[in-house]
């Protein structure tokens, strides 16, 4: 029997392919749930750093048919049950694809597995259940405004698009591997990122790996074929569009800057161990003075020398001997632009504050003001206070050991000043992927500066994950990407993403570059944000809306 929220066959329908599409829809309970699940966890295919874009559609195509399948019940309740149905499908549905993409956050618990390891739970199952009932929402709008054919697909996007942007916004915001980074680490396709944004890039991501759905649904074979088309036409023109975007010779270098970046690759067990202190300054140093070349004449072919996020075990500004020793190491003229924790002396009766910070120092000591982290990480480097009391009093603690936690930034965003450097729109570890957050409100800088740490998650997807993410704010933005990384990847990526050096994950070494021209002018994303998107996304709604009204119709 065919479900009634599909079309109605044609003698031509592809028949094996229609029957898969009856027997998806009719499942239900657990067996329903478990297929939604097996589909989200394919969709994590489709991300860095696999990038295979056809998982989309094994992804995609399920979900369509499962909220086909979502009409139960009868009468006036019908459709709260309807509803409830497709919000359970787009839960299991997301806690499959992000359980499947965010598995190696378990990495993390393992560093101190004494403390950490039995909560590895909350961080490879706990994390993906919650942030899975932005997907349960997105699948309830989607079936809010469903109707057959092609319009469900619309609807699906509507959805889906929706719901990633609150991801990315509520409550702190997560938008980590949100969909639209299926386009988002091609080089050619990642260039309407520029105009589109990553929530952009979302909706055509959905529209195009769902649209084969209707395959097998299709009354007639213009209404099977053309969204399939359609979507082929649009992958097409999205590359056509960004290999003719990019230009033929290598971005031009800013004269007079030459950078040298440090990736020590420091196991994260010993990082932030005191007794280490000694050793990792002198791995540091030792680094730093390297040669890179025969003719290499150390520090002296350098002008910036960048190190990574947190790059000491201690607080820089309350160790003199230890700052002595980094000034004496840099030439006349040099600038060290390092991560360092800090402190502010408290007022009296005030706890002490405590920041992730970027400093910048030369031969005569600390210069300018710090930039200090905005966006902290949630039971990582803060914990809300009576999340932080009942831990404390089970004896666990958030994963970076500094008391009362990490503080944020107050304020808005102001760019990095670095002498020698044009203005720097700087950012700390996941900092640098929330899309339009990256660059300070005013004057344009001229690079993203991202200061990372990623040996908590060892050699697993996620610095892939982290690393195109920041590539794809260059895009967006139109500036190049400098990214320092202890473990890797570090990276000097130009404004249309193309990457100029690189150092892979795992690897000890340093990586001399020229830093690489800004666009000059801002990019349509940079001028406008999310507002295009926002138009899109209401356009497609109203469109939805509108066929599904059609179709309402006698």
């Amino acid at each position: 029997m065919r479900h009634p929220d599909f079309d109605a066959p044609s003698a031509s329908s592809p028949s094996r392919l229609g029957v898969l599409a009856d027997r998806v829809a009719l499942t239900s309970g657990w067996r329903r749930l478990t297929l939604a699940w097996l589909a989200g966890a394919c969709g994590a295919l489709a991300m860095p750093p696999f990038g295979i874009l056809p998982a989309l559609v094994v992804a995609l195509v399920p979900a369509i048919w499962l909220l086909d399948g979502a009409a139960t019940g009868a009468g006036r309740l019908r459709r709260l049950a309807t509803i409830r149905t497709a919000a359970l499908i787009g839960w299991a549905w997301g806690f499959g694809y992000l359980v499947a993409g965010l598995w190696w956050l378990g990495a993390a618990f393992l560093v101190d597995a004494d403390e950490f390891a039995v909560l590895m739970p909350l961080g490879v199952l706990g994390l993906p259940a919650v942030l899975g009932l932005f997907f349960g929402l997105g699948f309830a709008l989607a079936r809010l405004i469903w109707s057959p054919g092609w319009g469900r697909i619309l609807a699906l996007a509507v959805g889906l698009s929706a719901a990633e942007w609150l991801r990315g916004h509520l409550f702190t915001g997560f938008p980590w591997n949100t969909l639209g980074m299926a386009l988002g680490q091609n080089l050619w396709l990642m260039q309407a990122a520029s105009v589109l944004g990553l929530y952009g890039l979302t909706l055509l991501a959905v529209l195009i790996g769902a649209s084969p759905a209707v395959l097998a649904t299709g009354a007639t074979a213009r209404a099977r074929w053309t969204p399939p088309l359609l979507a082929l036409a649009a992958v097409a023109l999205l590359a056509g569009a960004g290999a003719w975007r990019l230009p033929a010779a290598p971005m031009p270098a800013v004269p007079g800057v030459r950078l040298r970046l440090v990736q020590p690759d420091i196991p994260q067990d010993a990082r932030f161990n005191p007794s280490n202190r000694e050793g990792i300054l002198e791995r540091y140093l030792g680094l730093s003075d390297s040669a890179t070349a025969p003719d290499s004449r150390g520090l002296a072919d350098i002008t910036h020398l960048i190190w990574p996020e947190s790059a000491f075990p201690f607080l820089i500004q309350r160790e003199p001997k230890a700052l002595a020793r980094i000034t004496a190491a840099l030439p006349p003229g040099k600038i060290l632009v390092t991560g360092a924790a800090r402190a502010d002396e408290p007022l009296p009766g005030e706890r002490l504050h405590f920041y992730n910070g970027i400093l910048t120092i030369g031969a005569e000591g600390i210069l300018g003001v710090p930039y200090d982290k905005h966006h902290l990480v949630p039971f990582g480097e803060y914990l809300p206070e009576p999340v932080d009391r009942i831990l404390r009093t089970l004896g666990l603690r958030q994963f970076v050991a500094v008391p009362g936690g990490f503080t944020a930034a107050e304020g808005g965003r102001r760019p990095l000043a670095v002498p020698g450097l044009p203005p720097v729109a700087a950012s700390i570890c996941y900092e640098v992927i929330f899309p339009g957050e990256v660059v300070p409100d005013g004057s344009r800088p001229g690079l993203i500066l991202n200061l990372t740490n990623d040996g908590w998650f060892g050699d697993t997807p996620g610095p892939r994950q982290h690393f195109a993410q920041a590539r794809l704010r260059a895009v967006e933005e139109g500036l190049p990407l400098v990214r320092a990384a202890n473990t890797g990847i570090s990276a000097i990526v130009d404004p249309y993403g193309r990457v100029v050096g690189f150092l892979p994950v795992g690897a000890e070494g340093v990586l001399d570059g020229k830093l690489p021209h800004n666009l000059g002018e801002r990019t349509f994303y940079a001028r406008f944000g999310d507002l295009f998107f926002a138009a899109l996304l209401l356009g497609s709604a109203l469109l939805a809306i509108g066929v599904r009204g059609r179709n309402a119709r006698p």
